[in-house]
């Protein structure tokens, strides 16, 4: 009698186990995504070594918005993964002209306080019209980062889109929400 109390006990912690397994493994497949930053593209807001959290669900009912942190696909090597800001939507025309970005003809220049340094590695004149279901993306270090401007294909598309970028949760001096 006491030797099937304990191996249901046992039981009953291997399916709890399982269980956490299982779910886990769906979170991590389904919901959220882990990456490690490589580069200093991102600096100031990611640095190299950071350890992220992306959204996989973030543009299930949504979309993409002009600022967000995307990780996805890189257009030229499908193998790899790379972390960078959306600056242009679909249907944009973007102009950079002396390390400014106009949107849609604007006189006035997107605000991007987070940018690491004043940016010279081409800064304009340059010109870019975002086709349907695609994003111009940059990274915030843009002397140090290989994006958009750069890239054969130079648009995200949609479906190359793995997730958002939302939290640093590692190294702790980090932690937190990215913006």
């Amino acid at each position: 009698m006491r030797k099937k109390k304990q191996l249901q006990r046992l039981l009953g912690w291997i399916l709890i186990i399982m269980a956490a397994i299982i779910v886990a493994m769906v979170i991590k497949t389904y919901v959220i995504i882990n990456a490690i930053v490589p580069t200093g593209s991102m600096e100031r807001t990611i640095k190299p070594g950071d350890n992220i959290f992306g959204n996989r669900l973030a543009y299930v009912f949504d979309n993409p918005k002009r600022g967000d942190i995307i990780i996805f696909y890189a257009p030229d090597d499908l193998s790899q993964k790379f972390i960078k800001r959306i600056i242009g939507l679909p249907g944009d025309k973007i102009k950079i002209v002396s390390g400014k970005v106009y949107i849609n003809d604007s006189q006035t220049p997107l605000k991007e306080n987070y940018l690491k340094e004043r940016w010279y590695v081409m800064a304009g004149p340059l010109e870019y019209k975002v086709p349907k279901d695609s994003y111009f993306v940059m990274g915030d270090n843009r002397n140090n980062s290989n994006d958009s401007r750069f890239w054969k294909n130079t648009y995200v598309k949609k479906d190359y889109i793995i997730g958002k970028g939302f939290f640093i949760y590692f190294p702790f001096k980090d932690f937190g929400e990215m913006k």
